[in-house]
């Protein structure tokens, strides 16, 4: 038997504070832009949708090896699955955004729509976009239960009709997922800038998040090491989690260049607007979005044994998940406030959002045992060598 997790007071009044301090910053952050809502609304936008989306990224990590029936994953399965419990309560945050939509998106303002505009009103409008909204948070809400309530009753019966029924929901997921990922990226990220679009960019934010939600199981696995918890991860676990790290920042880059250099090359003003607007008013953030989340995990996670020692595992996630949330605040910001501003109330509204997610994943994961021993490929993630 596993060691399960202890949800202890202290843990608790440390991410209670966490919160609380997080709620006071973002509540003097509010207080000093009560005349620029539009900021307020675009960090609620920001924070909303990149903590629902790591979420929703934890949930495609159990769901798409559950469907290629791997094995090594059920070693850490059990922390994502716990990550994916957040999608409810991350799913509010987007809800608040729906308050402050006329703040965020200027299509809402449907006295001021220009020809372009008009024509994309059929899919862009106040009622269809709320519609899709709340579809997008039940939806997703109902699937992420669906699946752990399926994972935690194999931890009481080994009966493998479980593991046949958490493939199905795996299957109907990754079809569900697949559509709405790109169409809630286009809804809630792309629309801000609404005369421009891209094809690929619901897989850009996809794995953006995806990496991002890599990023944080290895800081939650590392917390966890550090408080006598998830020994039985070793060297074999940790290269595949640093694998996924180095080879979706990759991914990143390559799809970053790949629309980058197919705007330049056409240089057609409706499309470079989307670049010369964040290189001009956001040029330091520009570039720094790049080396962060290319060069530095690249250059940290080349060598196959830094995959294996978890900290530069640890150093490379921190960076990733920073330059992430700098991505995300690329995305957002130069459309719905138009220039570079960080201070205070980023700081407190990232912090308050974040301590949330921290204390809604260690809530559940003490409900559950740190591994699924009944799951039928349990066993066989200790018996595999990564030999490249």
């Amino acid at each position: 038997m596993y060691k399960s997790f202890e949800f202890s007071k202290k843990i608790k009044s440390i991410l209670v504070a966490v919160i609380v301090i997080g709620a006071l910053l973002t509540a003097a952050g509010i207080a000093m832009n009560l005349d620029h809502t539009h900021r307020i609304w675009a960090n609620v936008l920001l924070n909303g949708f990149f903590f629902l989306a790591i979420a929703m990224s934890a949930a495609f990590f159990v769901i798409v090896h559950a469907l290629g029936e791997s094995g090594w994953h059920t070693a850490v399965q059990r922390i994502p699955e716990a990550m994916s419990m957040y999608v409810p309560i991350g799913g509010v945050f987007m809800l608040l955004v729906l308050i402050g939509m006329h703040d965020i998106y200027h299509w809402s303002h449907t006295e001021h729509l220009d020809e372009v505009l008009q024509g994309k009103a059929p899919y862009l409008n106040l009622m269809f976009f709320s519609i899709r909204t709340v579809a997008y948070i039940v939806i997703w809400s109902l699937l992420v239960v669906w699946f752990r309530r399926t994972s935690l009753k194999t931890d009481t019966d080994a009966n493998i009709k479980l593991f046949h029924k958490q493939r199905t929901i795996a299957g109907i997921f990754i079809v569900i997922f697949a559509v709405t990922s790109s169409t809630s990226a286009w809804d809630w990220i792309m629309s801000i800038d609404a005369h421009w679009f891209s094809t690929l960019f619901g897989w850009y934010i996809f794995v953006s998040t995806f990496v991002s939600a890599v990023a944080i199981i290895i800081v939650l696995l590392f917390i966890l090491k550090r408080m006598g918890y998830m020994e039985h991860v070793n060297d074999e676990h940790l290269h595949d989690l640093g694998k996924y790290l180095f080879g979706f920042s990759i991914f990143w880059a390559y799809l970053w260049v790949s629309q980058y250099l197919l705007i330049w090359y056409s240089n057609i003003p409706e499309e470079t607007i989307y670049y010369v607007k964040r290189i001009q008013d956001f040029e330091g953030i520009f570039y720094a979005n790049v080396i962060i989340n290319f060069l530095a995990p690249f250059l940290i996670l080349m060598a196959r044994g830094t995959k294996r020692r978890l900290n530069w595992l640890i150093a490379a996630a921190v960076i990733v998940f920073i330059g992430h949330w700098i991505d995300m605040y690329l995305a957002i910001m130069p459309g719905s406030i138009g220039h570079a501003d960080f201070n205070i109330l980023e700081i407190g509204m990232t912090v308050f959002v974040a301590g949330i997610f921290l204390y809604v994943f260690f809530r559940n994961f003490a409900k559950a045992p740190v591994v699924p021993e009944n799951h039928p490929f349990f066993k066989e993630s200790f018996d595999y060598d990564n030999i490249r």
